[in-house]
């Protein structure tokens, strides 16, 4: 009944980047409940893995754990598909750079290709665009965190595991396209992979260092 509640107190208070220190008879007055109580659910988030307890005198450091983000991030998925049709679409800049020329292996995987096809509407083509963003779209990509991705499973060959991935209907250039993160991805945070049905350095005519726009589209506008 607490949980999300409680996890979202803490984080209004600063625990999301910080630790902060509270009691339970204070921590109380947040959720509304009794000392007693405060202290059985901050007790629960601890075992459950959202929240890192240290005991202080008078009282305790508290910080929400990953888990703990996430599970409020969800939250707010949650809440923008009842109310809203989501935020505007997020615009992103980078240079486009040589990748690792794994993606045409990849992409051209049957598993990966029919659920591409299915959830993107497109057939990529074999091959990703890797771009670096700046430093300014860097900083706004976790915005994307906010978004409701299409969710690429894992499957096997029959030889061997392949992992599974989200993926982020794009615009580039005013081309329809996707970026694709893996779930166990080695690449940089500043870093995005794009697919395409069109091979886009041909297409849009850009090499190593150009800079393109990445339009992330979100599929929910809040009014």
């Amino acid at each position: 009944m607490y949980g999300t509640t409680s996890l979202k107190r803490l984080a209004l208070l600063g625990a999301i980047d910080n630790p902060v220190k509270i009691s339970s008879s204070e921590f109380m007055h947040h959720i509304s409940t009794s000392s007693q109580t405060a202290a059985r659910v901050l007790k629960q988030l601890e075992e459950d893995g959202y929240i890192s307890r240290q005991l202080v005198a008078g009282g305790q450091m508290i910080q929400l754990t990953n888990a703990g983000v996430e599970l409020l991030k969800k939250e707010y998925v949650d809440y923008q598909q009842i109310f809203c049709k989501g935020h505007d679409d997020l615009e992103l800049y980078g240079q486009v750079i040589t990748g690792l020329g794994e993606g045409q292996y990849y992409i051209a995987k049957d598993g990966y290709m029919s659920q591409f096809r299915d959830k993107l509407d497109f057939k990529p083509f074999p091959g990703t665009l890797n771009v670096r963003l700046t430093d300014q779209s860097a900083q706004m990509r976790d915005n994307m965190d906010f978004l409701q991705p299409l969710t690429i499973h894992g499957f096997s060959d029959g030889e061997r595991s392949f992992g599974g991935g989200k993926c982020y209907p794009v615009e580039i250039e005013g081309i329809k396209a996707a970026v694709i993160i893996p779930d166990r991805s080695h690449y940089p945070a500043d870093l995005l992979e794009i697919i395409a049905p069109v091979k886009l350095r041909e297409m849009l005519g850009i090499s190593d260092d150009d800079e393109v726009k990445i339009v992330v589209k979100n599929p929910q506008k809040c009014n």
